[in-house]
């Protein structure tokens, strides 16, 4: 079978390099059942902890960095790459910059995810959140990334049209954000092929973690699948944006405010205070763009409302979007110190990251999946709309109950670590708590396996439809290099 990314017979129109978005769109399907079986079973852990069977690398401690970083980096970064290698290509009108390139960022990144599922259950971890893979790993994401933005910022380079349309913008701000982010933050003093220390120490270190950890939110978790909104919500609606002026004015007000919101993870600590009241500043700033955002997202809808009745994929790009401006109005507010007195290091905090995580990335990532893998194997559509029905209702009622269960578990936990006697003794032990909130823990288990489940409903659909098609070669549009 002929790769998408060859050149086309002489005279006729170059084609378009897909072959590298078709692995990555099917990869990101199976990491993300991988990442959320994970998943499942850590919750599962937290509700029986003698699920773990005594093995230490099926322990929580183990297994939780190996659930954060399958969801985040292998189904979310693969639904990433696959979306900006397909959206970069067809609004500038032109092949991927380098195809040969393109496809050692493939091989690099599910070597990179191979290697987190190895080393991270054996105990192999710098122990940063989010980063938590060890200097040999890092360079190679390093290398990876580098190799990524220049086929991404040369494909934009050698464009057959002048504008650079915005989802092209949100993707290159991600592209850019991380890179400086990954290798400030994982600058170490290797001891090892498997152990090194952070360069940094103490409260610098911390204040670094965080800058990187909650900009992997902004750029990563944000900016990004703001790009695949900017493309796929206009074409499944069949819509143009409802204002490009807005679209613009959210990305420069969203990438301007959101490296300086980390130092909100760290109020109540050894961190200055002033640069904690900076962090809870900028992430109250922050709810302006993130809502202008979603509100663009949304009233593109204007006038077509109507096709949400029969068009499910429609449903979770703009349901993400709820969850989208849902999350962003949650976190500034969070980020409060007052109210963060009550959150911080409850179960209020995991409702607030799986609200932005199920309900905004897995959402938009998986609507854009439905829309792109039928184009990519010569199908017009998923094999069945029904089953794409079926996966909505189901994700939306298991994230519902995901994160209603912990944020009631969140305030309960806060509250009662909190009360205390009139002699100034607490009223509650915290082995109290924690047997109060165990039927929560049930009721996020039973929501995790709902959306588990969703996973499972679109790979069967997905094998559906690749099964049914066709790789086709399709063709760059021949335009002249001033429109």
């Amino acid at each position: 079978m002929a790769s998408s990314s060859t050149t086309s017979p002489t005279g006729a129109a170059p084609v378009y390099s897909d072959t590298v978005i078709r692995g990555f769109a099917l990869m990101s399907v199976v990491y993300g059942i991988v990442g959320m079986l994970v998943g499942v079973i850590i919750a599962a852990q937290l509700t029986w902890p003698e699920l773990n069977l005594g093995i230490s690398w099926l322990t929580y401690g183990r297994l939780r960095p190996l659930h954060t970083n399958a969801v985040i980096f292998a189904f979310g970064g693969c639904a990433l790459f696959a979306t900006s290698y397909h959206v970069v290509q067809r609004t500038c009108q032109t092949r991927l910059f380098m195809p040969g390139l393109a496809m050692f960022t493939f091989i690099g990144w599910n070597l990179v995810i191979l290697l987190a599922v190895i080393t991270l259950p054996l105990g192999i971890t710098s122990g940063k959140e989010y980063a938590e893979l060890e200097w040999p790993i890092d360079i190679l994401i390093a290398v990876v990334w580098v190799a990524y933005a220049i086929v991404f910022f040369g494909t934009v380079g050698i464009r057959k049209i002048r504008h650079i349309y915005v989802a092209n913008w949100f993707f290159g701000a991600f592209i850019l954000a991380v890179a400086l982010l990954h290798i400030v933050n994982s600058a170490a003093i290797p001891v090892s092929l498997t152990k090194s220390y952070s360069a940094y120490a103490g409260v610098q270190d911390a204040m670094v973690q965080w800058w990187y950890g909650h900009n992997a939110v902004g750029f990563f978790l944000t900016a990004g699948f703001l790009g695949m909104m900017y493309y796929y919500i206009p074409k499944q609606a069949g819509r143009p944006v409802y204002s490009y002026r807005l679209s613009i004015v959210h990305f420069w007000a969203l990438i301007f405010t959101y490296m300086w919101a980390g130092p909100h993870h760290l109020h109540y600590t050894a961190l200055p205070d002033w640069a904690q009241s900076v962090g809870m500043i900028f992430s109250l700033v922050l709810l302006a763009p993130s809502w202008g955002g979603m509100i663009n997202g949304i009233m593109t809808l204007s006038g077509a409302w109507h096709k949400l009745r029969d068009d499910p994929i429609l449903k979770f790009l703009i349901v993400s979007l709820s969850f989208y401006g849902m999350s962003t109005f949650e976190g500034p507010m969070m980020s409060i110190k007052t109210v963060n007195a009550l959150s911080h290091y409850t179960d209020w905090t995991v409702g607030h990251v799986h609200s932005g995580a199920l309900g905004w990335v897995g959402m938009i990532s998986i609507g854009s999946l439905y829309h792109l893998i039928p184009r990519m194997f010569g199908r017009e559509k998923m094999h069945s709309t029904k089953a794409i029905e079926l996966h909505f209702w189901v994700a939306t009622i298991g994230i519902v109950l995901y994160i209603a269960a912990m944020w009631i578990a969140g305030v309960m936990q806060g509250l009662m670590w909190r009360a205390v006697n009139p002699d100034g003794t607490l009223v509650y032990s915290f082995v109290e708590s924690v047997k109060a909130t165990y039927p929560f823990y049930v009721i996020r288990l039973g929501g995790g396996v709902l959306y588990l489940s969703g996973m499972l409903i679109m790979a069967w659909n997905v094998f559906m439809t690749v099964k049914g098609g066709k790789v086709v070669q399709q063709r760059v549009p021949m335009v002249a290099a001033h429109a």
